[in-house]
């Protein structure tokens, strides 16, 4: 009888496995990731990351190209990570690119207050 549990174990063991296996490999394609994260690329791009934010742009764009081998490789779960980690990176380079956009709009807009006051000074 003990061979029989040790057997009975063993199975056990290697049923346990497959079903892990099973389930870590059959996650699905991350399309729906893919498509976040180059919009969020897109989004990026429109509010002038590569000018201001060149470096957190492009590890975003690294990322989605390292995803897609992952996902040419099946390792889906991998990629979702590494999209979903391009999708922050991108949406973080665009607020600060718009951060930085208004910041020099206030510049600009507060040079332009003193000129005017300066003018104004001078009139009296």
């Amino acid at each position: 009888m003990n061979k029989h549990t040790s057997m009975l174990g063993a199975a056990g063991i290697l049923g346990i496995a497959v079903v892990i296996g099973g389930c870590a490999s059959s996650a699905e394609r991350p399309d729906g990731d893919m498509r976040t994260a180059e919009s969020a690329i897109q989004q990026a791009v429109s509010s002038d990351a590569r000018k201001f934010e060149p470096v957190l742009l492009n590890q975003a764009q690294n990322k989605v190209a390292d995803a897609e081998e992952l996902i040419e490789q099946e390792k889906y779960i991998e990629a979702e990570r590494l999209l979903e980690q391009a999708s922050v990176d991108a949406q973080l380079a665009g607020a600060r690119s718009d951060t930085a956009k208004a910041k020099q709009a206030v510049e600009e807009i507060n040079g332009n207050i003193e000129s005017l006051r300066q003018r104004m000074e001078n009139r009296q």
